[in-house]
């Protein structure tokens, strides 16, 4: 996603609100109980982030949405948290973390969710943003970039089942094969078109081969594919989106998978021209 945010640019409080299954979220989760009191916590880690990461999710307060509990098969992901004592979550592109707590926070055992970012800065500010320590929240966070094939490539992992300490994590390749669910949620849109089908190859590699595994998530999507170009804020931006049925054809391609993905309607968090949004899902070896 190209766009001209710089840590210069002036944040804008009007663009603050949480619906209330969030507000319910975030007061659970960092214990302030006044609205206002919250609001001013979540102001003052918005700028901190912004200072060393610009970007329009920091901006907009996209971070603010849980994205993940949202999604029609939230459910059922966390039913094989419950049903499989070693399944193991990934969220890609996790920023501040909320959607991983969100999965803890419904019973997904934390010590078995991993996230991910480029940026480590943004985790350790996710700590300032909810209250805690990594040692009240022992999730395993693991910092790099997911287009360098040093660090998640797309091709076969090793054969061993056994899963790895996630504590000593050095890549996202350690995880090939051994992943029960992946998360991504407004991640596959920053990234051009032969970089998110290099992506999709990757989080396949990533899925346990076992019935069920699933990965799933939402962008930016629109009706045909191609470049989309909207307003956010003062700043022009443009991204390359899939339609459902080519983004379907993408994983079909990568593996055995029973592929689903819908256009809906976007609702706020964007910025102007960017109005549908991709919601999908794969599970392996049920085809």
């Amino acid at each position: 996603m190209a766009s001209g945010f710089s840590t210069n640019t002036p944040l804008d409080p009007s663009l603050y609100g949480l619906d209330p299954a969030a507000l319910e979220f975030f007061k659970q989760q960092t214990g302030f109980t006044e609205e206002d009191d919250l609001k001013q916590h979540i102001l003052a880690v918005q700028a901190k982030a912004f200072a060393v990461a610009p970007y329009y999710c920091i901006y907009n307060f996209v971070f603010t949405k849980l994205k993940i509990s949202r999604h029609p098969k939230y459910q059922s992901v966390l039913q094989l948290g419950r049903d499989y004592s070693s399944a193991l979550l990934l969220d890609v592109g996790c920023c501040f973390g909320n959607d991983a707590r969100k999965a803890a926070a419904d019973g997904w055992p934390v010590t078995q969710i991993i996230s991910t970012d480029i940026r480590h800065e943004l985790w350790d500010l996710g700590h300032v943003l909810f209250r805690s320590t990594p040692r009240s929240f022992p999730l395993s966070f693991i910092a790099g970039n997911c287009l360098d094939p040093t660090f998640l490539s797309s091709e076969p992992g090793p054969t061993s089942r056994s899963l790895p300490d996630l504590s000593s994590l050095t890549s996202l390749n350690d995880l090939r094969g051994k992943l029960t669910a992946v998360h991504a949620s407004s991640i596959f849109h920053l990234f051009s078109a032969e970089q998110q089908a290099s992506l999709v190859r990757a989080v396949a590699a990533l899925l346990s081969p076992e019935p069920g595994s699933i990965a799933f998530g939402s962008h930016i999507g629109l009706p045909k594919q191609g470049i989309i170009r909207g307003k956010a804020a003062s700043m022009i931006a443009e991204m390359y989106c899939y339609d459902p049925e080519s983004w379907k054809k993408l994983w079909e391609d990568a593996g055995p998978f029973k592929t689903e993905a819908v256009l809906e309607e976007l609702t706020g968090g964007m910025g102007e021209g960017f109005t549908g949004e991709s919601v999908w899902e794969i599970e392996e070896g049920i085809n």
